[in-house]
């Protein structure tokens, strides 16, 4: 495998230098921070994460307002025992983008959300628990107790809750691939996923990096050269 010290010094020639791509990585929650996350800010992102997708984000932001309002502040408690009526009125609820199936996943997630909360006392200190070395078991665990959070989605869902991970965006894949790694162009299988968390745990111990900052510097370092301006704008979004 190339060593990650070649992959930094390609990343800050092509962003004019170490100072210029240092402010391009992205915060990364402490643990103290994901223990601060309140439940309802854990369901209001997962609903934004599952509803941006296949969608252009600025949709959704620019209708964020009214999710807030329909759906109660995302409370847990309380939307997980609203009863069908309430689901079926929002599918007609200008105030939202009204696609059904994303709709009954935010019922579905509220019980997921109070359901580990009860478990570990709030969604977040159950994040501030789990180690970054295990990512694929974080997301495999979404994708069984939780609702449309496979795949990309679930990913995404922790880079904007602050949880240090990383992601397996077409730049970073193909950092890896260039670098050594045997895996597939779109990472998918269990078997690949593996591969990139191993990969990653051999940088984050070699490096001491973040694995956040990892991901994005690898994806920094190859594929198309964005300008700062644009990677700055999205600094906690998609490597």
């Amino acid at each position: 495998m190339t060593p990650f010290k070649t992959i930094l010094g390609r990343a800050e020639k092509r962003k004019g230098g170490a100072k210029a791509l240092e402010k391009l990585l992205p915060p990364v929650g402490s643990a103290k921070a994901l223990i601060k996350l309140t439940d309802d800010r854990v369901l209001a992102e997962m609903t934004r994460r599952v509803f941006c997708a296949g969608f252009a984000w600025s949709v959704i932001d620019n209708k964020w307002p009214g999710f807030e309002q329909a759906f109660h502040g995302f409370q847990p408690k309380k939307l997980a025992f609203e009863p069908d009526e309430f689901w079926e009125k929002l599918a007609s609820d200008s105030r939202i983008v009204r696609n059904g199936a994303k709709i009954m996943s935010v019922r579905h997630n509220a019980r997921f959300v109070q359901e580990i909360a009860k478990e570990h006392g709030s969604f977040g200190k159950f994040l501030a628990g789990w180690p970054s070395s295990d990512e694929i078991g974080l997301l495999n665990l979404l994708v069984k107790r939780g609702n449309r959070l496979g795949g990309n989605t679930g990913q995404m869902l922790l880079r904007f809750l602050g949880w240090d991970g990383f992601v397996t965006s077409k730049d970073v894949v193909a950092c890896l691939r260039d670098a050594g790694l045997d895996i597939a162009e779109e990472v998918k299988s269990k078997g690949d996923l593996a591969k990139v968390q191993a990969q990653f745990n051999a940088w984050h111990e070699d490096t001491g990096l973040p694995y956040t900052h990892l991901s994005r510097i690898c994806a920094m370092s190859i594929g198309e050269n964005y300008a700062p301006s644009e990677i700055a704008a999205r600094l906690r979004g998609d490597d």
